[in-house]
C-alpha cells in the first residue's frame, strides 16, 4: 500500500482516537503526532506528478528565463515538444517566425510581478492563441529564484465562460457590492470576442496582422461598415502594442463640433479665446503623449483641421491654439472610419496626403453578412452575455437561426447584440420567441441575401431596382409620385416597369 495513503488511514484513527477520549494530556501527545505525520506527508508530496497531471500547461524558468519544466498539458495546447524549449532561455525562442509572441517570463524578471497576456504559438496553421498567467518566486532573502506559468487556450477559456457566469451570480449573492466590477469584466470578455470569433478567413489574417504590426508604432488606418468591430481591433492593436501601459485617448472626430474639436485635439493657451480656461488646457494630444491616440470617424474630420493632423503625424509635434511655440509628442496614432476615403478625395473632402500618411497599415474588417458562418457563435456569445445579465434562459430554434442568416445586417454586429438583447427581455423569461416575432423585427421583406449571392453582380443590382420600384409604387400608388420619390424620370420608371414585368401600382383611397 502507497506510503501516503499508509499515513492518511493513521491519522484519521488518531483524531478519532482524540476526539473519543476525555484525557487532555493524550489529546495534546495525538495533536502532536497529528502534525508530524502532516509535516512528512507535505514534505513528501511528489509534486511533479501531480503537475504532469494538471489539465492546465505549466512552465517553470529559472530566473534568467532558461527553461526548467514543461508538463505534458503545455505540449499538447501548443504543440511545442520539450526539446525545443528545454533549457532554452524564453527570450530566444519569442518573436516573430519563432515559437510564440506574447509572452509574460521577461516582464516578470523586469517587475518581479505577476503578469497576465495573450499568446500565439505558431506550430500549427492557423496558429493558436492562449491566455497566460505567471506568478514569481522568491528565495529566502527576497530574490527572484522560479517563474510559473500556466497556460491555457482560448477554446479553453470560451468552454469555460459559462462556468465563470454561474461563478459570477455566486459571488455577487456573497459579496452584492462586487457586481459593478464584475459586470464590467463579464462586458470586456464578450466584447473582445465579438468581433474575432468565427470561422471566416479574413478573421485569421486580421490576427495574423495584427500580431506582427501591433509591437510597432505604424500607423493603422482600418476600415469597415458601422458596428463591424473596427474598435475591437484597435482595441486588440493597444493592449497588444509595447504602449498598453500608456495612454489610450479615443475620440470621434463626428461627434464634437468643429468649431470645438481643434481645441479638444490640440489644447489652447491662456487667453486663446473668450471663455476659455484662464490657465490654458492640454488637448487630447498632448494627453495621449507616449501612448495610442484612436481617431474615429477620422473621414468626417473638417478639411482645415486635416492640415494639422497632417503635421502631428509627419513631425510629431503640434502647436496649442493661441500658442506658437511647437511640443513634441510621441504617439502612435489608429484611425478608424466607415467612409470611403478615395471617395472623399475624389469629391475634395479629404486630403490625398493625409490618406496616405494613415494608411501605411490598412485594415478591413468584414460586415456580418460576408461572415455568415460565424453567426451561430456570435448568437452564443450575446446569449450568454445577456441571459446572465437579466438571470433567464434563452436559445433560438434552428429555425430562426436560418432565418438570422437570410437578414441583410446593415448594422452588423451591434446590431445583431441588439436584437439578442430585445428577443431575451422579449421572451418573458419563456426562453424563446415566435418566429413571426423574429420575422418582424427583422423586418424581412427585405430581399434576402442568400437570393443575392445566388446571382451576380449585375443580377443583384436587378434584384434591387426591381424590389425598391415595387415599394415606391405600392407606398405612393402612382408612377409619377413614385418617380418623384426615386429621384428618377418618369420615363426610366416605366422603362424599368416593363424591364422587370412589375404589376401596375395599387389604386390609393
Amino acid at each position: 500500500m502507497n506510503q501516503q495513503i499508509i499515513i492518511s488511514n493513521v491519522c484519521e484513527q488518531l483524531a478519532d482516537i482524540s476526539a473519543s477520549t476525555q484525557n487532555e494530556s493524550a489529546q495534546r501527545k495525538i495533536q502532536d503526532i497529528l502534525q508530524a505525520l502532516h509535516t512528512f506527508q507535505l514534505r513528501n508530496i511528489d509534486y511533479k506528478s501531480a503537475i504532469d497531471h494538471l489539465t492546465d500547461g505549466i512552465l517553470i524558468s529559472d530566473a534568467a528565463g532558461m527553461v526548467l519544466y514543461i508538463n505534458n498539458a503545455f505540449t499538447q495546447s501548443t504543440h511545442i515538444l520539450p526539446e525545443e524549449i528545454l533549457h532554452h532561455k524564453i527570450q530566444d525562442l519569442q518573436g516573430q517566425d519563432k515559437l510564440y509572441t506574447g509572452g509574460v517570463i521577461q516582464e516578470i524578471i523586469t517587475t518581479h510581478k505577476s503578469a497576465f497576456r495573450l499568446c500565439t504559438t505558431y506550430k500549427t496553421d492557423p496558429p493558436l492563441r492562449g491566455y497566460l498567467a505567471g506568478t514569481p518566486i522568491f528565495n529566502e532573502n527576497g530574490e527572484l529564484h522560479l517563474i510559473v506559468v500556466c497556460h491555457r487556450s482560448l477554446i479553453t477559456l470560451r468552454d469555460l465562460q459559462s462556468d465563470f457566469q454561474t461563478f459570477l451570480q455566486e459571488l455577487r449573492q456573497v459579496a452584492p457590492n462586487s457586481s459593478s466590477n464584475s459586470n464590467t469584466n463579464d462586458n470586456s470578455i464578450v466584447s473582445s470576442e465579438n468581433i474575432m470569433i468565427g470561422k471566416n478567413g479574413s478573421l485569421a489574417n486580421i490576427w495574423n496582422l495584427i500580431r506582427h504590426i501591433a509591437p510597432t508604432d505604424a500607423t493603422v488606418l482600418i476600415t469597415g461598415e458601422s458596428g463591424a468591430g473596427k474598435e475591437v481591433v484597435a482595441d486588440e492593436i493597444f493592449q497588444n502594442s509595447a504602449r498598453k501601459n500608456e495612454p489610450c485617448i479615443k475620440i470621434n472626430c463626428a461627434s464634437i463640433p468643429a468649431d470645438l474639436l481643434e481645441s479638444e485635439l490640440f489644447g489652447y493657451e491662456k487667453g486663446a479665446f473668450s471663455g476659455a480656461n484662464p490657465n490654458g488646457k492640454k488637448g487630447l494630444f498632448e494627453q495621449a503623449n507616449h501612448g495610442t491616440l484612436m481617431l474615429d470617424e477620422i473621414g468626417d474630420m473638417p478639411m482645415e483641421l486635416q492640415v494639422k493632423l497632417l503635421r502631428a503625424i509627419q513631425q510629431q509635434e503640434i502647436t496649442r491654439v493661441g500658442g506658437s511655440h511647437p511640443i513634441k509628442l510621441d504617439i502612435r496614432f489608429i484611425a478608424l472610419t466607415n467612409s470611403n476615403l478615395k471617395e472623399k478625395i475624389v469629391n475634395g473632402t479629404f486630403r490625398q496626403d493625409l490618406y496616405y500618411r494613415l494608411n501605411v497599415i490598412p485594415i478591413y474588417v468584414p460586415p456580418l453578412r460576408e461572415r455568415l458562418q460565424d453567426l451561430e457563435a456570435l448568437c452564443n456569445t450575446f446569449i450568454r452575455k445577456y441571459t446572465e445579465k437579466y438571470h433567464c434562459a434563452f436559445a433560438f430554434t434552428n429555425q430562426q437561426l436560418n432565418l438570422l442568416k437570410t437578414y441583410h445586417w446593415p448594422g452588423n454586429i451591434r446590431e445583431l447584440e441588439n436584437i439578442i438583447e430585445y428577443v431575451i427581455l422579449c421572451s418573458a423569461g419563456e426562453g424563446t420567441i415566435e418566429d413571426s416575432v423574429l420575422s418582424s423585427l427583422l423586418n424581412l421583406s427585405l430581399p434576402p441575401v442568400h437570393t443575392i449571392l445566388d446571382t451576380d453582380f449585375y443580377g443583384a443590382v436587378e434584384q434591387f431596382e426591381k424590389q425598391l420600384i415595387e415599394e415606391a409604387l405600392t407606398s405612393c400608388g402612382s408612377l409619377r409620385k413614385a418617380a418623384k420619390k426615386l429621384n428618377l424620370n418618369p420615363s426610366t420608371v416605366s422603362r424599368k416597369i416593363k424591364l422587370y414585368n412589375i404589376l401596375p401600382p395599387p389604386m390609393k383611397s
